[in-house]
């Protein structure tokens, strides 16, 4: 896109063809079709997000409420602005744009992936943290926590969800299900599955009568939040 002088606004129908518009949109989709295919949300619960700068300010691009992933094409873009003004699209977006936009606000997060992920809406259903039943909790900051229930779609939950992601970059919401961020969409999956898997360990490890999991403590949890700062390859 061209640079523009003092202060032009870009038509939308320029972002909507902005390359990086079109790359995130057809990323994100590809991103809800694989919560689908990996079991993390049935129908068309759950919901994705990516944040992408534009000439026009930051656009979020958002699954739509209710329709299946299968079904978005390049033409189904929905994208809003931080305040909730949708300037991409004519699909209503996903109900739980609150909280979507709670993370954008308040954090550095560049995707958000939500999802009901059965081992995980189990867990939040039973504590109000996950036991350190795995190391890799590290991987999200430290213990993760549970975000009291609300009203799917509303202030109040976007709230709770607020207070459970302080110094995590994920965490359960009760009865609800799973909310991971990241730089990427990539890696805001991979969190999305990571905590899937402890709560699914979690779990196994705690139905085996006359017997319960150790459990780590926070000392080496710490420990290896601090190793993973050097973990994969260079750059």
């Amino acid at each position: 896109m061209s640079v523009r002088r003092g202060g032009e606004q870009p038509e939308l129908g320029e972002v909507r063809r902005d390359p990086s518009v079109v790359r995130a949109w057809a990323d994100l989709v590809a991103t809800a079709r694989r919560t689908v295919a990996d079991g993390l949300v049935v129908g068309t619960s759950g919901n994705v997000s990516v944040r992408v700068p534009t000439e026009a300010g930051d656009v979020v691009l958002v699954t739509p409420t209710g329709v299946p992933y299968d079904r978005l094409g390049p033409p189904d873009v929905v994208g809003v602005d931080l305040d909730g003004r949708r300037v991409l699209g004519e699909l209503i977006p996903t109900s739980e744009l609150p909280m979507h936009l709670a993370v954008y606000r308040a954090t550095d997060a560049a995707a958000i992936v939500h999802t009901h992920a059965v081992h995980a809406t189990a867990v939040s259903t039973l504590v109000t943290e996950l036991p350190l039943i795995h190391y890799m909790a590290a991987a999200l900051g430290g213990p993760v926590r549970v975000a009291p229930y609300a009203l799917y779609g509303t202030e109040q939950l976007a709230t709770h969800m607020l207070d459970a992601l302080a110094d995590r970059t994920g965490c359960l919401l009760q009865n609800h299900g799973t909310v991971t961020y990241g730089a990427t969409l990539d890696q805001a999956y991979d969190r999305t599955a990571q905590l899937e898997w402890m709560c699914r360990v979690w779990l196994t490890a705690s139905s085996v009568p006359g017997s319960g999991p150790s459990l780590l403590s926070r000392t080496q949890v710490d420990e290896v939040r601090d190793k993973l700062r050097t973990y994969g390859q260079p750059g």
